[in-house]
This record gives C-alpha cells, structure tokens and sequence, in this order.
C-alpha cells in the first residue's frame, strides 16, 4: 500500500516505521527538517520537507495515489484541516487523524474521520489499571454468552503457571501484556504480578476465574494442588 504519514514527531516517527517494516511504500511529510532525525536510521521511505498546507507539498507527497493518510501532527487545527483537504481535494480513501488535545476531540469528529484520541485512551487505561481490582468485560459476543475479560494479576499468583488459574475448557486465553508488550502465552508460562491477560471465557468460566482469583487472595495458593475444572 501506498501510506503518507503528515507529522514526524514520536508518534509520526514510529508510525512511519512500523509501516515501513511492515512493507508498505511509505512517505513522510514534515515543515522542519529535523523532525526526520526521530525516524529510525534503517527507515528507507521518502521524506518531504515542506508547508502540510501547502498544495504542492501535498501533491509531491504523492496524495492522489495515496491509499491510505495518517495526521498525526501536534496541532488539533491543522490536522483538522488537512484531513479535511486529503478527503476533499486528494479523494483518500482511508483518512487517521490523531487527537492531540482531548478538549478538540468533538471538532475532529465532526469531520467524520477515523480518529485516534491517544491521550484520552491511555488516561482511561491507565485509569482502569490503578483501581482495577478483578476481572472486567471488555466485549460481549452474541447476547453475551462468550465474552472477553481483563484483568490484572495479583501479587498473591506471582510466580505461579497460567494453567493454575485459568481453565482451558472454560476459557481461551487470548493474551498476555508484560510490561507494555502482549504475546499470546503458553499454557506452562509463570505469571508475574501486574501481568494483564484478556481471556474469552462463558459465565461459568468468568465465575470459575473469579473464585480462584479470590482463593489466591485468601491465601489459598501455593501451598494448595492446582485448582482443575
């Protein structure tokens, strides 16, 4: 595909990268030249410096062809703007925008573009984590006979297997994030405190979770044979 990142600051930079790794033919579009030092030294995409605004900056960066824009400049405005143009002028099918300040959110929306309001999602993240205490639904499927889990594990299951506290036969793990990093996790893998791990599981299999989170924090742990279905 051919993708067009308008902003190379961390988030640009990076985006830029993934892209670029991941095979797409990618071109980067920055006013100051010295943005393109935040793109790592084996990104070998095409640079534009020049005005986002400007028509021909736009059109050098190959907006006609683009199958897909990213905005993700600093600048709630002027990604405003720019999405606004690429949609109208350029016809890019596939229009990012990036919410930079969550007070603008609503002036973005009102645009009708996919948006990506990182600073509201990761306060609320971060928000769940701190008080998080056991499991919480994150998706329902069907009339929620299956739904998706999170929860975050405590300090009393450190060091313990995955396969102790989560039934296969009543859930399917679907994930594990250690420290900013998710991977789906054999069966045999030890926990760590603070591990968060989303699961699919039935009511049954939710409550079944649920009572042996509580068995571990009750002290019902180590020293207990594995709790089995």
């Amino acid at each position: 595909m051919k993708l067009v990142v308008i902003g190379c600051g961390r988030v640009g930079a990076e985006l830029a990268h993934r892209l670029y790794l991941n095979g797409h033919q990618v071109v980067v579009v920055d006013k100051a030249e010295s943005a393109f030092h935040n793109l790592p030294v084996d990104f070998k995409g095409r640079l534009v410096e020049g005005h986002v605004l400007n028509y021909d900056v736009l059109k050098r960066a190959g907006l006609y062809e683009a199958d897909g824009l990213a905005v993700v400049t600093n600048s709630d405005t002027m990604n405003a703007v720019i999405a606004h143009i690429a949609r109208e002028e350029f016809h890019v099918p596939n229009i990012v925008v990036r919410n930079y300040n969550s007070r603008w959110r609503s002036m973005l929306e009102v645009f009708g573009v996919q948006l990506v309001s990182s600073s509201s999602w990761g306060a609320q993240r971060i928000e769940e984590l701190l008080y998080q205490q056991e499991t919480r639904t994150v998706y329902s499927a069907g009339n929620g006979e299956v739904e998706l889990y999170e929860f975050a594990v405590p300090t009393e299951w450190d060091g313990r297997p995955l396969s102790e506290l989560v039934a296969e036969k009543e859930s399917v793990v679907a994930s594990l994030t250690r420290a900013g990093r998710a991977m789906i996790p054999p069966m045999d893998m030890l926990l760590k405190a603070g591990d968060v791990i989303l699961i699919s599981a039935t009511l049954e299999g939710s409550q079944a979770l649920h009572k042996r989170l509580c068995n571990g924090a009750n002290g019902n742990s180590r020293s207990q044979s594995p709790v089995k279905p």
